[in-house]
């Protein structure tokens, strides 16, 4: 793969410079924040090489490149860009500032829960295979061993609130030591046990007087409660971060972190615990019904909303509704319907990988495929499914069905953050009717898109018409190796004087320009079109000689969006020195704004030793040579 082409052709369909806001790149996709998605061309960049699928989400245009490529066109695509590397978070904290109030909410849920999946996964997946190893020995409860492995099984969730207030305060910006008193505060020993008040006369809950005698409140500690926590941890953040502004820094140590823990631990106690679990086991409540609606109606409804939710970029709330249900109820009942939506997405986008006959989308959907099954969605969704519609749409009746079938058998899980074939792993009290929700969701979604979908019809190729040629065609000369001929007559200037940063710095490539006479672009060489830009105003070339060009007609005319072009060549056709590429109506292109100066590019100038400019400044005609290029 060429890395640097890739990256040049992102470069060019995202609006270049100009549209770039920030850039990252994570272990398989390329994170882009821009300015205006409008000068995005999504079509364009799903068809560059090595792509495998691009969406927008979190405020981020994400493209799918896979891992161990992505890193490699990412270093390619600053270089062009000429930005500064940035981080992951860096990345999201340019995007979050574009999303609505909404979005940025479930972020936060993201950002705050999502750290702390593998000490929930550890937790569960101990939890599971000792309940599976106790199905099979039932002796084995009465050992030692067990009793210990068994307090590690479930300590992640005695003390969850302490773990969810040190990643709330990290998001939130505020000491997470501080953030993790406020948990410790909540689930302290002095408070009874949340999980044993059940069952319990009210009258022999302890109370307390608070606000001076206003009401009282029941000294019941937030075990099983994750809402709360978050509430209490972005107060204690606002409240430190103000004091650090307030506070003189020679007493600040000691007064900031004495007024944070005192204020907000009061308040929690006193207002938002109350206040805040009394909502969450309604939004809880509200959950579980809906799962428990009669005839796995409830399922059935999740399991087809799941993948719209997840195109939309709310799924991370789910991961707090998982958690409190793990923590309130011990058991996840969210998991197996994720599962259901998942697993179908992966075998609609195997359907497709079967029936194509595209080589390429064969390449990206199988791999999509597989990687649903084990949980990770994004390739099979976005890659694929999303691309064509009537794959997705598979995807989600199969996913309802299968919802259906883990709402009738009430299937759950020990843990979250874990879906697809190894979530056998935390399901092993409800094995047989895990798969059966698996194979349901995999056969509905797998047929279905079987049935809906259609090979896209190929549009014939322009070259099977006659190539049209100048009224007046120039003479064919005798094209020496590695020379290049004018593509237009005009003024022939050296790269340097390009109005354009870009191209004067040959940040694409060495190479030559035309101050056009003539709006006729012909070919400067013998060879084969690579590729024929969505708008028009740029060509890209691969002599016979292995040299790789680029006709750039016009600086920053990709924002006329082909207006003022006409193509007749298509991608793969052989052409000839001399043989008419393009026209542009240059007279449009001045009356819009923009310079007609054409830059011709070699852009793999990094294969040869240089790349010289023969031609004079000043006139040159139709194939006039005016590069050579040096082999190494």
């Amino acid at each position: 793969m060429d890395y640097g082409k890739a990256a040049k052709e992102v470069y060019e369909n995202i609006g270049g410079r100009e549209n770039i806001v920030s850039a990252a790149h994570c272990a398989t996709r390329l994170r882009l924040v821009i300015a205006d998605n409008k000068k995005c061309s999504k079509e364009a960049l799903e068809e560059i090489d090595g792509v495998k699928g691009v969406f927008e989400a979190a405020g981020q245009l994400q493209i799918i490149f896979g891992t161990g490529t992505v890193n490699k066109v990412y270093d390619e695509f600053i270089k062009l860009a000429g930005i500064s590397e940035a981080s992951k978070d860096e990345v999201k904290q340019a995007a979050a500032q574009k999303q609505n109030p909404f979005k940025r909410a479930i972020k936060t849920l993201g950002d705050i829960f999502v750290p702390i999946i593998p000490a929930i996964v550890a937790s569960g997946l101990l939890m599971g295979l000792l309940e599976g190893l106790a199905n099979v020995w039932p002796a084995m409860t009465d050992s030692g061993t067990y009793t210990i492995i068994h307090l590690f099984s479930n300590a992640a969730f005695v003390f969850l609130p302490i773990l969810i207030a040190v990643s709330a305060a990290r998001t939130f910006g505020g000491n997470i030591f501080l953030g993790a008193v406020i948990g410790m505060i909540m689930i302290h020993t002095d408070l009874l046990n949340a999980w044993s008040v059940a069952g319990m006369d009210p009258s022999e809950i302890p109370t307390a007087t608070a606000w001076f005698g206003l009401y009282d409140i029941n000294l019941v500690g937030y075990q099983g409660h994750v809402i709360p926590v978050v509430i209490a941890v972005w107060l204690m953040s606002v409240i430190e971060k103000k004091l650090h502004k307030i506070v003189p820094e020679i007493i600040d140590l000691f007064v900031t972190p004495l007024v944070t823990v005192l204020v907000t631990g009061y308040l929690t106690l006193t207002v938002i615990g109350p206040v805040f679990s009394t909502i969450e086991n309604y939004v809880l409540a509200g959950a579980q019904a809906l799962i428990a609606v009669p005839f796995g109606i409830g399922g059935c409804i999740i399991g087809a909303a799941y993948a719209p939710t997840v195109v939309a970029g709310v799924h991370h709330m789910y991961n707090a509704l998982e958690a409190g249900l793990l923590s309130s109820t011990g058991l996840n009942t969210w998991m197996p319907l994720a599962t259901a939506a998942n697993v179908a997405q992966g075998a609609a986008a195997l359907a497709l990988a079967v029936k194509t006959k595209n080589k390429k989308t064969k390449s990206v959907a199988l791999p999509a495929s597989l990687s649903a099954f084990l949980g990770i969605t994004e390739p099979a969704i976005f890659g694929v499914n999303i691309r064509y519609m009537k794959p997705f749409i598979a995807g989600c009746i199969g996913g309802a069905c299968g919802g259906l079938i883990a709402g009738l058998f009430g299937v759950g899980a020990t843990a979250y953050g874990i879906t697809g074939i190894f979530g056998f792993l935390i399901t092993t009290d409800y094995a047989f009717q895990y798969a059966l929700v698996m194979l349901v969701s995999f056969a509905v979604a797998f047929i279905v898109s079987w049935i809906l979908y259609r090979e896209p019809k190929e549009e014939t190729p322009k070259a099977s018409s006659p190539a049209p040629t100048l009224e007046a065609e120039p003479e064919t000369p005798e094209v020496k190796p590695n020379t290049l001929y004018s593509p237009m007559e005009g003024q022939a200037i050296p790269m340097s004087e390009v109005p354009d940063g870009t191209f004067a710095a040959e940040v694409l490539g060495k190479g030559m320009a035309v101050i056009p006479e003539s709006g006729k672009v012909v070919s400067p060489v013998n060879g084969t079109v690579a590729t024929v830009f969505d708008t028009k105003h740029a060509i890209g070339l691969l002599s016979d000689d292995g040299v790789e060009i680029l006709i750039h007609v016009g600086i920053n005319t990709v924002e006329m969006n082909g207006e003022p072009f006409t193509v007749h060549v298509s991608d793969g056709d052989t052409i000839k020195a001399g043989q008419l590429l393009l026209t542009a109506d240059l007279e449009k292109i001045k009356a819009a704004g923009y310079n007609t100066t054409t830059p011709m590019i070699v852009t793999n100038s990094d294969n040869y030793d240089d790349v010289l400019m023969t031609a004079a400044p000043g006139k040159v005609a139709f194939l006039d040579p005016v590069l050579e290029v040096k082999k190494n």
